[in-house]
């Protein structure tokens, strides 16, 4: 009931937000249910099934990242001062922020289910899905086993919900928005890892592709394309997991660019601002950008095989992939902005005029895209030489 209430004089933008989280939910339950429906018009082809099912961990996973990123900017994670003495300690606001999460995200798979059922007539009007799409995708005409339709929805509420409760656990940590003044600007560690497993994982990347060109395959995603070697696939990932690892580290390491040298006063603000904000934003903008290098890549390796055409469950988990971690990002950037609020104001306060403040943040964005962006097309590049010999 505390959630409803909280839900009612929520602002749109949050609520919008939250709405987010229900569609790539939906998304996320639509292609698990594909992947059934695949299993069951195919029962003797176990691993092409389950190589679609696999392929809904990448959704799934940008997915609970939005989430946590919706829930970390929501207002009920502030309410730790005022709840406090009604019995609502930080244990409790954590239990909420994860049971909202479930809340929409069971909402949103629920909807999956619905439409899936609806385009392949087994709710009625039988001819209205194979003229939506192509009912031999979805299994129609072949019993659905409901029970493990439901077991397999129930992993995405349960996913971010526990990767929500995580994120919000109680702990002091520097930085937080209801940690109070002292934020920190020590530098993060994971830069020397990240390099290093994206390294490696292009090195893997173009030790195992030779073959891959050999046999004729491409790298896999659901709908059309199976069967690419696993250490293409491998290479891929830990080459994404070290963009991620090494993303607090560029951002700070942009801000020591804008303060090198003489600064002027707007160079040492925005760069201060970078250093002090790396770790709320680093792992967000990483992700942005293994999905921005790995979208340029699997576009690079469609064009070098265009009688393969990109599968519909392809673009719906790629667009689930890319709006998920692309309002991540943007949420990453109004928590700081939130986190951050007392300081603007007292700068306010001291004089600064909202022009300066203006061109403070175009600075830090301009420095985020000349480190971020060279590096993201490089590793780009890097991952798709070998696939295209």
């Amino acid at each position: 009931m505390l959630a409803l209430r909280l839900a009612r004089g929520t602002h749109p933008l949050v609520l919008l937000r939250r709405l987010l989280v229900t569609g790539a939910a939906a998304g996320t339950g639509f292609l698990v249910l594909a992947a059934l429906g695949h299993a069951a018009a195919h029962p003797s082809a176990d691993g092409p099934s389950l190589d679609r099912l696999l392929w809904c961990t990448a959704p799934l996973a940008a997915t609970a990242q939005l989430a946590v990123a919706v829930a970390r900017t929501d207002p009920a994670a502030r309410l730790q001062r005022g709840m406090t003495a009604a019995g609502l300690g930080p244990f409790r606001l954590t239990l909420l922020a994860a049971v909202s999460t479930a809340l929409s995200c069971a909402l949103g798979v629920l909807l999956s289910l619905f439409a899936f059922l609806s385009l392949r007539g087994d709710l009625g009007g039988g001819s209205s899905g194979s003229r939506a799409i192509d009912a031999g995708l979805l299994g129609a005409g072949h019993p659905l086993p409901l029970v493990g339709a439901l077991m397999l929805l129930s992993v995405i509420p349960l996913t971010t919900a526990a990767a929500t409760a995580f994120s919000l656990r109680p702990r002091a940590e520097a930085g937080d928005i209801d940690s109070g003044p002292a934020p920190t600007t020590e530098a993060p560690s994971g830069l020397p890892w990240g390099v290093a497993l994206a390294a490696a994982g292009l090195a893997i990347e173009a030790y195992t592709s030779p073959a891959a060109g050999a046999h004729g395959d491409l790298l896999p995603l659901p709908g059309r394309l199976i069967g690419s070697p696993p250490g293409v696939l491998a290479g891929w990932a830990l080459a994404a997991l070290g963009l991620v690892l090494a993303g607090p580290g560029l951002v700070y390491l942009s801000g020591q660019l804008l303060c090198m040298g003489r600064p002027g006063a707007l160079r040492l603000l925005s760069g201060r601002v970078l250093q002090q904000e790396s770790h709320r934003l680093g792992h967000p903008l990483g992700v942005l950008c293994a999905v921005a290098s790995g979208a340029y890549a699997a576009g690079v390796v469609y064009q070098a095989a265009p009688s393969r055409p990109v599968g519909p469950f392809t673009a719906i988990g790629a667009a689930i992939v890319l709006a998920c971690v692309a309002v991540s990002a943007l949420s990453a950037t109004l928590e700081s902005r939130a986190a951050r609020a007392r300081t603007t104001a007292a700068l306010r306060r001291l004089g600064a005029s909202a022009l300066a403040l203006h061109r403070a943040t175009a600075l830090r964005a301009l420095a985020l895209a000349l480190v971020l962006g060279p590096l993201t097309w490089t590793v780009a590049e890097m991952a798709t030489l070998p696939l295209a010999r």
